[in-house]
């Protein structure tokens, strides 16, 4: 067999293996047993093919947001090749140059910040920031005991026991119990839907002051992190109002609970500037990331950090005590030098294109047009920012009432036969996986905006 003869290949044995052998992420099979599962062979710009030659615009980014600069970019492939070829790993104990440089190209970018951190995933980006905050408790006096962490209701931080612990997503941590102790929710701060039954701006932003309550029941001696996402992703595209990230980065600092913000969906162009959190203002303790970090042509996520934070973990192998007050974790891909080489061409890709001003200029075309949807019947809400747009499916708009899972599956049914691949809220919460959502890489142009909300349009009318 040559070295790339499996880039050819026989459909009907693909497909005979594809439901023999592979086990889909998120996926329910036994839909498998009488249809056929979609595999997909090749992207270009915004566009991917499956195996049976159909083409489609793919407004997810990759199903997970993470294709920030498109498909087919051969540049990428190439740095790749490069760095492979020339050292291919090893071990995150000791240094190499692509690392080195990507960690200096993420500290331009985040001028406050102290330390990067590598690893391979959003999961344990965010599993590193828990573990910062648990052994600062053991090992910082004036953090002892403060290893509680606070999670946003709607949230999702990951996948991993840890990260789900701090998921505000129902469905999702469901049968995977016991989670770990310690993790602590407080209420999301969706305006369509307000827990607190407000309307905005005629309101006291209680979504923000409703973490007091929580860290005066749980006491805030007790609370080292709270963790967020710029704009609330999977728990159904939810923007906070401008008011809301100041106030908490307030809490925050008066009861020195350190802030962790995850940046794995909103980072490198998202929301229509480099970070989600730029657009509020605000400058939290801790940052994680993945998916657009390398473009998802390679794995790779990051923990970055202050520089205070970094100094708590130094050790001193002379003094028996402090001998191993160092960050006692590895990442073994977290030492892989490909998808360095692959973020930095990414990421040099979107400086030089001017992706983020794209993504802020399109993204608000985007919403526009969506917007232009809300006098058909379904439609309830439109939300976002940037490349980054929701739309919130209801029987009823007085009420509110969400359409079903099975309704919803029906509209996404209706796009996808428009050859449009979009994503949505899926078994997040009970009653509420009734938002599609748009995050296309950040290259798409106008006129395919155009294209794609007419076919939205087309999927809505046909009704469910």
């Amino acid at each position: 067999m040559g070295k790339t003869d499996w880039l050819e290949y026989d459909v009907e044995e693909i497909v005979k293996g594809d439901k023999d052998c592979l086990w889909h992420h998120m996926k329910p099979h036994s839909v498998f047993e009488s249809q056929e599962q979609m595999v997909i062979v090749a992207g270009d710009g915004i566009e991917v093919t499956d195996i049976r030659g159909r083409t489609f615009i793919d407004v997810t980014s990759g199903g997970v947001w993470s294709i920030m600069v498109g498909y087919g970019r051969e540049s990428i492939a190439k740095a790749v090749y490069d760095q492979l070829v020339k050292m291919p790993y090893f071990a995150g104990t000791y240094g190499n140059i692509p690392a080195i440089k990507f960690a200096q190209k993420l500290l331009e970018k985040l001028p406050s910040m102290g330390k990067v951190y590598f690893s391979n995933s959003g999961s344990e980006a965010n599993e590193k920031a828990f573990k910062l905050v648990r052994q600062a408790s053991r090992i910082v006096p004036e953090r002892a005991g403060k290893y509680k962490i606070l999670f946003r209701d709607r949230d999702y931080h990951g996948t991993t026991l840890g990260a789900m612990s701090a998921s505000g997503q129902i469905q999702r941590k469901r049968d995977y119990g016991p989670l770990l102790e310690g993790f602590i929710e407080f209420p999301h701060c969706c305006c369509y839907r307000c827990p607190f039954a407000k309307v905005y701006p005629g309101c006291n932003i209680e979504c923000a002051h409703a973490i007091e309550d929580v860290i005066t029941r749980e006491g805030a001696d007790t609370i080292g992190g709270l963790i967020v996402e710029p704009v609330t992703a999977g728990g159904g595209i939810i923007p906070p109002v401008k008011e809301y990230f100041p106030i908490v980065e307030a809490i925050c600092k008066k009861h020195a609970i350190w802030l962790i913000m995850d940046e794995v969906v909103c980072g490198f162009g998202r929301t229509g500037r480099f970070w989600g959190h730029e657009q509020y203002g605000v400058d939290p303790d801790i940052v994680t990331m993945a998916k657009g970090l390398a473009s998802s042509y390679e794995p790779l996520s990051a923990t970055v950090v202050k520089q205070y934070i970094y100094d708590h973990f130094l050790g001193d192998a002379t003094d028996e005590e402090k001998r191993l007050n160092y960050f006692r974790d590895i990442s073994t891909y977290g030492g892989c030098t490909g998808p360095m080489a692959a973020a930095l061409e990414s990421t040099r890709i979107i400086e030089d294109e001017n992706l983020v001003e794209n993504s802020k200029i399109v993204g608000a075309y985007l919403f526009e047009k969506l917007c232009e949807l809300k006098g058909l019947p379904l439609v309830g809400d439109v939300r976002g920012v940037g490349l980054f747009v929701g739309i919130e499916f209801v029987r009823d708009k007085t009420t509110k009432e969400p359409v079903s899972d099975a309704e919803m599956a029906t509209i996404m049914g209706n796009l996808f036969a428009e050859g449009v691949i979009a994503g949505r809220t899926n078994s997040s919460f009970d009653g509420l996986n009734n938002v599609m959502n748009f995050a296309p890489s950040l290259i798409i142009t106008k006129e395919q905006v155009d294209h794609v909300v007419a076919a939205v349009r087309r999927s809505i009318e046909k009704g469910i």
